[in-house]
């Protein structure tokens, strides 16, 4: 992919149920099925494809395979220039390798990898000449904001920063909870890291663009999701709702109002 090193490139969701995940995403965010490449007949081995209103893929699903642990969740794919040298980097800064990398063919190679505070996500160098449109700020149904929750925030800058090259683009403080740190990358905006809240488990929230909030809260709650935190104003004027979707993955929406 042509996407520049630390890129958010894909989205993907394990689930016990990617039938009824996919259902209510799609009536949630809008998006389009776009079939099962690599499905088999008994139906084991399916990855649910997942594209925006403008038909650009943005996110997969897969069951839950054995062994792993049982809470859904979603996970993101961070673009590098070359998966196996950092994979390498990570540990040597103190992350972990969960899965090595490996070769899917027609899609690229990719490695599961946690940062130096436990947190889990992919590196991947995709294998189509197109570059990744998977996160695309403003774009209804693309990624709008990728959120570490984490341990040790200023940590997290750190690592991020020199296996990435993100930087801290300006933060918004929150009293006793410290900073919102705001990331930028290749001139944009695509995140924030801040202190996870007492109590919650340290990860990366991702929040997908809606239209209209409440719509999309609406949505929400009839597709049998469950609101973690009402609508939010954030700097701009957009809302945010932090949600959980039937099954209990967290994501998030980003709208207007």
């Amino acid at each position: 992919m042509t996407n520049p090193h630390g890129t958010p490139i894909w989205y993907e969701l394990i689930t016990g149920d990617p039938d009824a995940a996919g259902a209510f995403y799609r009536k949630v965010i809008g998006w389009q099925d776009g079939g099962c490449p690599g499905g088999t007949a008994d139906g084991t081995g399916d990855y649910h494809v997942y594209l925006a209103p403008d038909g650009q893929g943005v996110a997969g699903m897969m069951k839950t395979p054995g062994g792993a642990p049982p809470e859904p969740r979603w996970f993101s794919y961070i673009g590098v220039n070359d998966v196996d040298a950092a994979a390498e980097k990570i540990v040597a800064a103190g992350g972990s390798i969960h899965m090595p990398p490996t070769t899917l063919e027609g899609v690229g190679r990719m490695a599961m990898v946690a940062d130096p505070q436990g947190v889990v996500f992919y590196v991947m160098k995709g294998s189509s000449p197109e570059g990744s449109t998977a996160f695309k700020r403003m774009a209804p149904g693309h990624g709008e904001w990728n959120e570490l929750q984490t341990s040790d925030d200023q940590a997290a800058l750190a690592f991020y920063g020199d296996q990435f090259g993100w930087t801290k683009d300006g933060a918004m403080p929150m009293g006793e909870m410290g900073d919102y740190s705001f990331l930028g990358h290749d001139g944009g905006m695509i995140g924030a890291v801040m202190k996870a809240p007492p109590g919650e488990t340290p990860g990366w929230n991702y929040f997908f663009r809606v239209g209209d909030i409440d719509e999309a809260k609406q949505r929400i709650e009839e597709a049998g999701g469950s609101i973690v935190q009402e609508p939010m104003e954030v700097p701009g004027g957009d809302f945010v709702i932090y949600a959980k979707d039937p099954q209990g993955a967290k994501f998030g929406v980003v709208g207007s109002r």
